[in-house]
């Protein structure tokens, strides 16, 4: 009895061993920060939801996952949504995390964030953002320009989250 007792333990520890060194090496073999599905950019995941919702529909799902509808800061963040997108499937336009649903002619970030980029069609007319044609923001894939839709509309879209990261 004593003799399979002091077995169990020993087994018990090398297999706590092998299995602690076995996702110790995993972690040094992980490829970037984000979950899986979800693609890294800048210390921020994204993921393309080819399933078409709501702005508000959407913006629920991304909270669901731990994030925002995406805020867009920059042209080259915009270009690499805009390319996941389109790598996700042949839709024209999805929905991005900019609206006026909180105040009226008051565009804001679902996630809060300053506006510091944007990215509307200069040839525009009327001008963007133009709330006679909605009160949430759509990324047009043939150009990537940004403009207004009805947030009623069912449409793909583009999470974000930040993940930690050592820069």
């Amino acid at each position: 009895m004593a003799f399979a007792l002091r077995l169990l333990f020993l087994l018990c520890g090398i297999s706590g061993l092998v299995t602690g060194a076995w996702s110790i090496s995993m972690v040094h073999w992980k490829v970037n920060n984000c979950p899986y599905g979800w693609t890294e950019l800048n210390c921020n995941c994204y993921i393309y939801q080819r399933e078409v919702r709501t702005f508000s529909d959407a913006e629920s799902v991304c909270n669901i996952l731990g994030g925002n509808l995406v805020s867009l800061h920059d042209a080259l963040e915009n270009a690499f949504v805009l390319e996941l997108a389109r790598a996700g499937d042949n839709n024209d336009v999805f929905w991005i995390g900019y609206s006026d649903q909180v105040q009226a002619d008051t565009f804001i970030w679902t996630d809060g964030s300053l506006l510091d980029f944007t990215n509307y069609d200069p040839n525009a007319n009327p001008a963007e953002p133009n709330p006679a044609t909605g009160n949430c923001i759509e990324l047009n894939e043939a150009d990537g320009f940004w403009r207004t839709a009805a947030c009623t509309i069912e449409k793909p879209y583009v999470c974000i989250r930040e993940v930690y990261c050592n820069i």
